[in-house]
């Protein structure tokens, strides 16, 4: 499939006249660049709609936002009919504005077919579809004034746009204030802070920008990863007709933790035949499958031995891998995103976390909050996951189940409940509300005595000589209360022991925290 669209090469207004903005439209224009520019998920972009629009704050915000498009399209609509709308037609800044006047237009003419494309995409799998609006879309930025390349360029760029858009809007549901920040900084993990940056500079830069997500178990880290990793830039092919490639097949997730030890390099760079017994055939990894425009997700990063880590950093720092049991060197052009629901500072201070791994990883770090504290900043959340989540398990909408899902959590958890196990466990409470009407909740495992966990330490090797004594002090100061009588016993000094009981004190307090995030 051919696109072809009729670019005119001619420049300026007829006869060589060109038209200034007046005052009025200057103001409104330069009011639309900012929100052009702004995080969409930000309150400033919210602020420039209504300053636009003319709207109350109170306005919701699907309303604010259809009103924001009719009010610019019906400003189009009009130098449509002064005959002025071409980016031809001006010059230095007024140009500059109505570039992105125009460009701001033209975006959410097209939202209904970008908006059906993606799931089409979607269905399809790894095979770019064919994307039947392209030379509508092309051909109507022609008009506009925008050269061929420049109007191809603009056209990648709003498909990438939406397809950001699409994920964080659609697959992080939630009214909190920390939601609201979580989709904020997603937004800027893909386009950074200033969108204009982005399309001038880092479009295609971003490979060298890793990110690590951390958040509990079950809080949706996977979501929050596939949003970034399936927005990234993908090149539109005019002679094919399509996108160079699947948003779908760009996104490549691993969790780290299902593999042994013996089989994860081969996993992560692949292997040669014959590298080792059982190695019967080549196997690409991960590294080798990930395009220049995907990404890799390599969940519970914070499982990762040292000598492995160590590998992960050269291929994230040198772009380089070498598959097992071969001597050449592979090139890896896509992006890392890397998730943990462990503490990471305790993993650093005990050693298991290197710390150059960790400065290489961290680009840009995310935290996805715990339900607990969603539902605690505005319990309007638990509605809104409660009717989403009842509307994925069924494929539609049902008001009637989300209400009986919530009298349920109410009658039989009440309003304190933790959720140990975040949105995973919300979404298997909808579960067992629709087969049994109930649900009883999660009960946490009582905690273990100090002396068994010490013992369990050392019986597993995995508590180093610092953590032994911390948790011994600690051990004495139970039995015996103060800290002269744990120096006494350990021939420590004072100040030594109240030293090692606050350590102690201390990895256990990210230990829980780390475990209240997981809920």
């Amino acid at each position: 499939m051919i696109i072809e669209c009729q670019f005119s090469e001619a420049e300026g207004y007829p006869n060589g006249h060109q038209i200034p903005l007046d005052s009025e439209d200057r103001e409104f224009f330069t009011l639309v660049r900012a929100a052009t520019f702004a995080n969409p998920f930000s309150d400033e972009r919210a602020a420039i709609d209504l300053r636009i629009t003319g709207l109350p704050p109170t306005t919701p915000h699907e309303d604010r936002v259809n009103t924001l498009i009719r009010v610019v399209h019906d400003r189009m609509a009009r130098l449509d009919g002064e005959g002025t709308a071409s980016i031809r037609q001006f010059s230095g800044e007024d140009r500059k504005l109505m570039e992105n006047a125009f460009l701001f237009d033209f975006f959410h003419q097209f939202l209904e077919p970008f908006d059906a494309f993606i799931p089409r995409q979607i269905a399809a799998g790894d095979n770019p579809i064919p994307t039947d609006f392209a030379g509508d879309a092309l051909r109507l930025l022609g008009d506009r004034g925008f050269p061929r390349d420049q109007a191809r360029r603009y056209f990648e760029l709003c498909y990438q746009l939406r397809r950001a858009y699409y994920f964080i809007y659609r697959g992080l549901v939630g009214r909190s204030p920390s939601m609201k920040r979580l989709r904020r900084d997603l937004w800027n993990n893909v386009f950074t802070k200033d969108i204009g940056l982005y399309d001038e500079h880092l479009w295609n830069r971003m490979e060298d920008f890793s990110t690590l997500i951390l958040g509990g178990t079950g809080t949706g880290k996977g979501t929050a990863a596939a949003a970034i990793g399936r927005s990234g830039f993908i090149p539109f092919d005019e002679k094919k007709g399509c996108f160079a490639e699947s948003f779908v097949r760009s996104f490549i997730p691993i969790n780290l933790s299902q593999f042994s030890e013996s089989l994860i390099e081969s996993e992560l760079f692949g292997h040669k035949k014959g590298a080792f017994t059982g190695a019967v055939e080549d196997h690409e990894g991960v590294f080798d499958r990930c395009s220049p425009h995907g990404a890799i997700f390599l969940d519970e990063i914070g499982e990762v031995a040292v000598p492995l880590q160590i590998k992960l950093l050269q291929v994230i720092q040198e772009r380089s891998f070498t598959p097992v049991g071969s001597h050449a060197a592979r090139r890896f052009h896509g992006r890392v995103i890397a998730a943990t629901n462990q503490s990471l500072d305790r993993l650093r201070r005990n050693g298991r976390f290197r710390d150059d791994f960790f400065y290489r990883l961290c680009s840009d770090v995310i935290v996805v909050p715990p339900l607990s504290q969603r539902i605690g900043e505005d319990e309007g959340e638990l509605d809104d996951l409660l009717a989403h989540t009842v509307s994925r398990i069924l494929g539609n909408p049902s008001d009637d189940l989300a209400r009986m899902s919530r009298r349920v959590v109410d009658s039989r958890l009440g309003r304190a409940y933790p959720w140990p196990g975040n949105v995973r466990e919300l979404e298997q409470c909808v579960r067992r509300v629709l087969l049994k009407g109930t649900y009883e909740g999660d009960v946490k495992p009582a905690a273990r005595d100090l002396l068994s966990r010490i013992s369990d330490g050392m019986a597993s090797e995995s508590w180093d000589a610092g953590e032994l004594l911390a948790g011994y002090c600690k051990l004495l100061h139970q039995r015996h209360g103060t800290y002269e009588a744990v120096a006494r016993r350990t021939r420590l000094d004072r100040r030594t022991v109240k030293k090692y009981i606050a350590q102690f004190d201390k990895e256990r307090a990210d230990g829980e925290e780390a475990e209240d995030g997981a809920r």
